[in-house]
């Protein structure tokens, strides 16, 4: 069994929490940490509670970064997010010190297991996390496109009236605007997904996959049902050590930073990172989203 540290304790911190403690899994301990110790301590005890009626048997308890000794997965869900008077560099510097602060005070542990990082601009602090705690990039991986893949893969369905799960299309790219979906990768069943959407419609499910997001903010302040359920799903792959493919933000040799690529992760994190064939269209697209977040990461130089 398996100890999962979650630091940060925001809306998407406990969404992913709420769905780890209700749904079976490998993990038989849960820790959180926030730098508002009551806001930790009432979640764990909210959590408690939840699982009484549950499948699993999870120990939960608001704790301190000591506990990250023993832990198989840290996942940081902790920073800021953008306000009117901040720019995007700003809140980029911002939370780059904050994933600095947190890794720093990883460091003084025994912690060898994995990190997971969710915080935005994901593929950025995912690097950011990389580089400061110098574990291998196979050990630290983001979110990246794994909502957006999520999301393109219902609104599909709902274009073809098809059970998403016998879809299999992806979101690579940046976790932003810059992301593409490699249509000829993708397919319903195993029909190519080309002969099932039309030109027209392939363009109206990118514009709504990379869109959604600003409208569930719009209307509601934040995304995080979404995200909490596909980091649950990332931890799962990970302690099963299932040799999921999934669209994590993983290290890219040829761009030279982290973003979303259909990768095989299992117990000791990246297994393998899968070469897509791309169209010419396709390849700029992916090097115009490793130019954004190479542009990101000059920002914190």
């Amino acid at each position: 069994m398996a100890r999962v540290v979650i630091i940060g304790c925001g809306n998407v911190g406990m969404s992913f929490a709420y769905q780890l403690v209700t749904h079976r899994n490998k993990v038989s301990e849960l820790v959180l940490i926030d730098i508002n110790k009551d806001k930790a301590c009432g979640e764990a005890k909210d959590l408690e509670h939840a699982s009484v009626y549950n499948v699993n048997n999870i120990k939960i308890w608001a704790g301190e970064y000591k506990d990250c000794d023993n832990a198989d997965i840290v996942v940081i869900t902790a920073g800021k997010v953008q306000d009117k008077k901040q720019t995007r560099a700003d809140l980029i510097k911002c939370n780059a010190k904050i994933m600095e602060s947190i890794v720093e005070s990883i460091k003084k542990t025994k912690f060898k297991g994995i990190y997971l990082v969710v915080t935005n601009p994901v593929d950025v602090m995912t690097q950011v996390v990389q580089v400061a705690s110098g574990f291998p990039h196979e050990r630290v991986i983001g979110s990246g496109t794994t909502l957006d893949t999520a999301r393109l893969r219902h609104l599909i369905s709902q274009e073809l009236n098809i059970d998403s799960r016998n879809i299999k299309a992806y979101v690579l790219g940046e976790h932003g605007d810059s992301s593409f979906v490699p249509w000829n990768s993708c397919s319903v069943g195993l029909i190519p997904i080309m002969d099932k959407l039309s030109c027209e419609q392939r363009d109206k499910v990118l514009y709504l996959t990379r869109t959604e997001a600003y409208d569930i903010i719009n209307k509601k302040g934040s995304t995080y049902y979404g995200i909490g359920v596909c980091m649950a799903n990332i931890v799962d792959a990970i302690l099963e050590n299932s040799q999921s493919i999934r669209t994590v933000s993983s290290f890219c040799e040829k761009y030279g930073v982290y973003l979303g690529q259909p990768t095989i992760i299992g117990q000791s994190g990246v297994q393998q990172i899968l070469s897509v064939d791309l169209t010419c269209d396709e390849s700029m697209a992916m090097e115009k989203s490793a130019e954004t977040i190479r542009g990101m990461l000059k920002l914190l130089r």
